[in-house]
């Protein structure tokens, strides 16, 4: 059930935006969406209520693909190990594994997104992730014991796809149609968060457990390769510059950039990521053994995301992002408070719910803001895929991270009450990314 991050990346320079009055992109990046534009027949620099450009609907059309083909099978993967295994350090090994992989996926291909073609990387990701399904179904019940190499393919796929992904997100869009962009990748992810995971535990259930897992497989891996066939539709984009391999660690080394900061807080956010991506659905088959609950758990978490990413998309302004996190973040500690009582499906499904809820208020502004600085200055924009690695490698060293923690707790006691408190203090984390972006923005 991974997400994500969903929309990931990575940016450079100065203070954060105050608000959207001062922000200005990066010249070529700006003649980009003006060329764009003419071939549309209208203004490139969106306005409340103007469409998205051409570019922008076949990247959603992609990464749409990219996440129906993890919906469908992304969120039984883990159970599919589990079922084989039963063992909780086993499904963190193999997370942190795939956290590994796709930071240095990411810190290496900057170097072909950079400087040769970042679409056929985009493509690579989700090809890779068509082999992925096609290992799985090759090893078939054996394949818990191969938990490194899924990891390790896993991790490709999604550092090839995310980086490329999140250079053309930021070329195809500028501040004024961002939080929208955002909030449509977050409707698309949860429409088919919504259907393709209930639809699978359906099958599951109704073809058994060997038959229906190898259908799902199946069909994830050709809605990979249709995916693949649809990036063919997105024009080929201009490569400028040489890939600087070490502008991660001369960023973080200057006192008087906003990037130390904000790499804190996506540090933070990405702790969280890293357990729950795959521990709460996990903990939905566990306590009921049925793939259709896990489906209908994913069917009515993802409906109401699905209405709140699209509301967020379209109400959030920029003098809204700060409040809307701060709700969002403590929001998202509180739904955590039932698990006190009892773990069960139905406390399991009011924490979805509630995530479903308070998560786009507070991803939304957290992507947002952080692409925004890449384009105030002309200098950022033109380093964009390195600060994309940049804001890559801290969400995924705090996937690390989380991952790392919940391994060595399990490792030594996996009690509902340890397991309860584990879940409180990483899903904390955000707290920690409100606080620093807050300062971040206050820079």
């Amino acid at each position: 059930m991974y997400t994500g991050s969903k929309h990931d990346s990575h940016h450079g320079r100065a203070g954060l935006l105050q608000d959207g009055k001062d922000r200005h992109e990066w010249r070529e990046v700006r003649g980009e969406h003006e060329e764009e534009g003419k071939r549309g027949g209208r203004k490139s620099v969106l306005k409340k209520g103007e469409p998205l450009s051409a570019q922008s609907r076949l990247l959603l059309a992609v990464s749409g693909f990219f996440a129906a083909g993890n919906a469908l099978s992304g969120t039984f993967v883990n159970v599919y190990l589990w079922k084989a295994k039963q063992d909780f350090t086993l499904i963190g090994w193999f997370t942190l594994i795939h956290h590994l992989t796709m930071a240095l996926t990411f810190w290496i291909s900057g170097k072909w997104v950079k400087e040769h073609n970042k679409m056929n990387c985009l493509r690579a990701g989700v090809a890779v992730s068509a082999l992925f399904y096609l290992i799985v179904l090759w090893f078939g019940e054996s394949a818990a014991e191969y938990f490194v190499l899924l990891g390790v393919t896993q991790g490709l796929a999604a550092g090839f796809f995310w980086l490329a992904f999140n250079v053309v997100y930021f070329e195809v869009t500028d501040p004024d149609s961002r939080d929208r962009f955002n909030g449509w990748v977050g409707l698309i992810g949860s429409g088919v968060g919504m259907i393709a995971p209930w639809l699978s535990g359906m099958l599951i259930v109704r073809m058994g457990a060997v038959s229906g897992y190898r259908f799902i497989f199946t069909l994830s891996l050709v809605v990979f390769v249709v995916g693949v066939i649809v990036s063919f539709f997105l024009k080929k984009r201009k490569t400028t510059g040489t890939y600087e391999w070490m502008l991660t660690w001369r960023c973080l080394r200057q006192k008087d950039t906003a990037w130390r900061t904000v790499s804190a807080a996506l540090v933070a956010q990405g702790c969280r990521e890293g357990v729950f991506g795959f521990m709460i659905a996990l903990l939905v088959y566990v306590h009921t053994g049925n793939e259709m609950k896990l489906g209908n758990f994913a069917l009515i978490s993802s409906a109401v995301s699905l209405v709140f990413f699209m509301l967020a998309g379209r109400l959030l302004k920029p003098r809204f992002r700060r409040m809307a996190m701060l709700i969002g973040v403590v929001m998202l500690v509180l739904i955590i408070l039932p698990f006190f009582w009892k773990v069960s499906f139905t406390t399991l499904l009011i924490f979805g719910i509630g995530a479903a809820i308070f998560y786009p208020l507070y991803s939304i502004p957290m992507t947002t803001i952080v692409f925004d600085l890449i384009g105030k200055e002309e200098e950022s924009a033109k380093l964009r895929e390195e600060y994309i690695v940049m804001r890559e490698l801290a969400l995924n060293a705090g996937r690390l991270l989380g991952t790392a923690v919940f391994i060595a707790v399990i490792s030594f006691a996996s009690s509902p009450a340890v397991m309860n408190w584990l879940l409180l203090g990483i899903g904390s984390s955000p707290l920690a990314a409100y606080y620093f972006m807050r300062k971040a923005h206050a820079a």
